[in-house]
């Protein structure tokens, strides 16, 4: 008998902590990347990154910082229950000419409690004016 219970108790410690262990929210991306490819300068700057909380508690996001001055998240500040789904919008100042990678790091009450967002792309200056020759109207030969 003793040996049943012992058997017993060890199936239901092994069984709570498994149960424990996938307790929590768990913030889950569409995608974790976005390219925003060739872009002109000025551009759109926001994109945005979807997610959902497939877990089973409350969401919370703690905060959102970009890689530099330039690159600028904004985030839901209210939890996000089980199920939902929202989005971080990440804008990046298009008005800087040439490739970029940047990241946003995100930091929630998640256990593994931070996730990095990338985004890249390649911002092309405003073509140059060629110059025009002078007009010859005022001109007579």
């Amino acid at each position: 008998m003793k040996k049943v219970l012992s058997i017993l108790a060890f199936v239901l410690v092994g069984a709570f902590a498994a149960t424990a262990q996938s307790s929590g929210a768990v913030m889950t991306f569409e995608s974790t990347t976005v390219d925003y490819g060739t872009i002109d300068k000025g551009a759109e700057p926001i994109r945005k990154f979807k997610f959902t909380n497939t877990g089973n508690e409350p969401l919370i996001i703690k905060s959102a910082k970009g890689s530099c001055g330039c690159t600028v998240p904004t985030y839901p500040k209210e939890p996000i229950m089980p199920g939902e789904s929202n989005v971080i919008e990440v804008r990046y100042d298009t008005q800087r000419v040439g490739p970029f990678t940047k990241t946003v790091t995100l930091t929630t009450n998640e256990a593994k409690d931070t996730h990095t967002l990338t985004i890249k792309g390649d911002v092309k200056g405003a073509p140059t004016q060629e110059s025009v020759p002078a007009s010859a109207g005022g001109i007579k030969g």
